[in-house]
C-alpha cells in the first residue's frame, strides 16, 4: 500500500490517533462517525422532576439509611461511612504462598459517602459558589484525614442513573485504600518520567502549550481534565471553574448532564515522605453523552478489546462547551 496522501488531513473528517500523555496510550479519533444514522439504544432523558425532599430517600436530612442509622438534619455537606463498602479496614490477608498465575493480595480501606447539599434537586452547577466551596473544602479535609494512613484516597462522583448512580441526591464517594490503584499508578509513572526528562510537571507544560496554541484548553484525548497547581488552589476560584464547566455540561442538551468525575493528586500515606514534584492536582470528567440527551456512548467492542475510540476531537468538544451560555438553562 502506498503511503502517499491525495488529500489534506482534516481531523474533523479523517480518523487518526491521539496521544494521551497521562496514560502513555493512544486513542482512536473518528469524528466523521458522528454523521452516521443512529438505530441503537435510546436512553430516557435524565430525571428532571426530583423532589427537594423525599421521606423515603436515605440521603436526605433526618431520614434513616438501610442500616437503621439516622441522618442528622444537616444544612451543608454531610459525610458518613458507606453502608455497603467495597473496602473494609480489617479484611484478612490471603497470604504469600500462592501460584504466580493466581495471585491475591490484601485489599483494605474505608469507603465514605459525602452529600453535597441537603436538597435533592440542587446539583453542583445549581449550588451557590460558597456552597461549592464547602464541598471542595470537605474534599480537602477528607484527603488530609485519610491520607495520613492510606496510600490513595479516591474522590469520585457518578452523576445520573445513566452512570450507575442509584440515588439522585447530590453526592459523591470517597474510597481510601492500602494500595495504589491501576489508573493513578499509571499516571504516576507517566508524570514522573516526563518530569525527570523535562524538569517541569507534565500538566503545567500541557496547559501552557494549549494556551500558546489557543486550542482546546484543559482537554485531553480521552477526558476533560481541569489542571490546577496544588499549592496555589484558591477555593473560590476552583469552585467558579467547576460551576462554570458543569453549567455548560447541563446547557449542552438542557438536561442534568450525567458523568463520572474524579480527582487525582499525589499519592498519600507512605508516599508523603517521597518527592512528588512530578504530580499536579487535576480532575477528570467522563461524560457519556456526545450526540444527544438520549444517545449514550458505550465503551464496548473495539474499546474493550483493542483501544479507546472517540467520535469527537478534543477541539470539537471544547468548542461546543465554549460556545454555550454561562447561565444555567434552569435559571434563565
Amino acid at each position: 500500500m502506498s503511503g502517499k496522501q491525495d488529500v489534506s488531513f482534516d481531523p474533523k473528517e479523517h480518523q487518526h490517533l491521539r496521544y494521551n500523555p497521562l496514560r502513555d496510550s493512544w486513542v482512536l479519533v473518528s469524528a466523521h462517525r458522528m454523521k452516521r444514522p443512529w438505530a441503537g439504544q435510546v436512553e430516557r432523558p435524565p430525571e428532571e422532576h426530583i423532589p427537594r425532599y423525599d421521606p423515603n430517600n436515605p440521603l436526605c436530612p433526618g431520614n434513616k439509611r438501610a442500616n437503621g442509622k439516622g441522618n442528622p438534619d444537616y444544612d451543608s455537606t454531610f459525610v458518613f461511612e458507606n453502608d455497603f463498602p467495597a473496602l473494609q479496614p480489617d479484611a484478612p490477608d490471603p497470604g504469600s504462598d500462592q501460584d504466580p498465575l493466581f495471585q491475591s493480595k490484601a485489599a483494605r480501606g474505608v469507603c465514605k459517602v459525602m452529600c453535597f447539599h441537603p436538597w435533592s434537586d440542587v446539583t453542583l452547577p445549581l449550588m451557590k459558589k460558597e456552597e461549592v466551596v464547602n464541598v471542595i473544602d470537605k474534599w480537602a479535609e477528607l484527603v488530609e484525614e485519610l491520607g495520613t494512613i492510606y496510600p490513595w484516597v479516591q474522590i469520585f462522583e457518578n452523576k445520573g442513573a445513566m452512570m450507575g448512580c442509584s440515588n439522585p441526591h447530590p453526592h459523591c464517594q470517597v474510597w481510601a485504600s492500602n494500595f495504589l490503584p491501576n489508573e493513578p499508578a499509571l499516571s504516576d509513572r507517566c508524570q514522573r518520567a516526563y518530569y525527570q526528562k523535562h524538569g517541569e510537571p507534565m500538566l503545567l507544560q500541557y496547559a501552557k502549550r494549549e494556551a500558546e496554541k489557543k486550542r482546546a484548553k484543559k482537554w485531553f484525548s480521552s477526558s476533560a481534565s481541569s489542571a490546577l497547581p496544588s499549592v496555589n488552589v484558591v477555593l473560590p476560584g476552583l469552585a467558579a471553574i467547576m460551576k462554570r464547566l458543569l453549567t455548560k455540561y447541563d446547557n449542552l442538551f438542557e438536561v442534568s448532564f450525567p458523568y463520572s468525575m474524579g480527582w487525582h493528586g499525589a499519592p498519600t500515606g507512605p508516599y508523603l515522605k517521597e518527592d512528588n514534584s512530578h504530580w499536579q492536582l487535576h480532575a477528570h470528567y467522563y461524560p457519556p453523552l456526545l450526540r444527544s440527551a438520549t444517545v449514550k456512548k458505550f465503551m464496548v467492542g473495539y474499546e474493550m478489546l483493542a483501544q479507546e475510540q472517540r467520535d469527537l476531537t478534543p477541539e470539537q468538544a471544547a468548542e461546543k462547551l465554549r460556545n454555550l451560555p454561562e447561565e444555567h438553562y434552569k435559571t434563565r
